[in-house]
């Protein structure tokens, strides 16, 4: 069914509205994917704060149009699926890299982070980005080693300075 002028218009609008308060944005070619699987990707999305959309090439560019996603506009052919990372930014990043480890059809084609198209490199680095409450974690485990580590010191020193008197 085509869309009529006022539907496309609310399409871009609601896309450029996620398009400026999203942290990164990545697309990929769903071609040949099951729109089950597509479901379940979405579904794993809205739990960790991205939302995802299949959109028309031509509403895309203009949706993205002065956002700090402009510089996608070169990467958006065929088929586009783009999802927004909205409280993490590697979160979409990682739910997508994950997704086409199952999905071998499912390529990522381009991501924006700040403003700068990304490589390939970027991002799988994005992807490995630990969310906040990974990054305590190791924080907390790095302080717990180096107290048990300290402990241990002075517990040798000790039996050190009791053996030598």
């Amino acid at each position: 069914m085509a869309l009529n002028l006022d539907q496309k218009k609310i399409i871009v609008s609601k896309i450029n509205k996620i398009s400026n308060t999203a942290l990164s944005v990545i697309i990929a070619d769903s071609q040949n994917i099951s729109v089950n699987k597509i479901n379940q990707l979405r579904k794993s999305g809205r739990k960790i704060g991205v939302k995802m959309s299949i959109v028309q090439n031509t509403l895309l560019s203009l949706a993205i149009k002065n956002t700090n996603f402009e510089c996608l506009q070169e990467k958006i052919k065929g088929s586009t699926f783009i999802g927004y990372s909205m409280t993490h930014p590697g979160s979409c990043a990682r739910l997508f890299k994950e997704f086409s480890k199952k999905n071998k059809q499912f390529k990522i084609t381009g991501a924006v982070f700040e403003g700068k198209l990304l490589s390939d490199l970027e991002i799988n680095q994005l992807a490995e980005m630990p969310t906040y409450k990974e990054a305590i974690i190791k924080l907390l485990l790095t302080m717990k080693i180096l107290i048990a580590g300290k402990l241990i010191y002075t517990l040798s020193a000790i039996k050190q300075k009791k053996e030598t008197s």
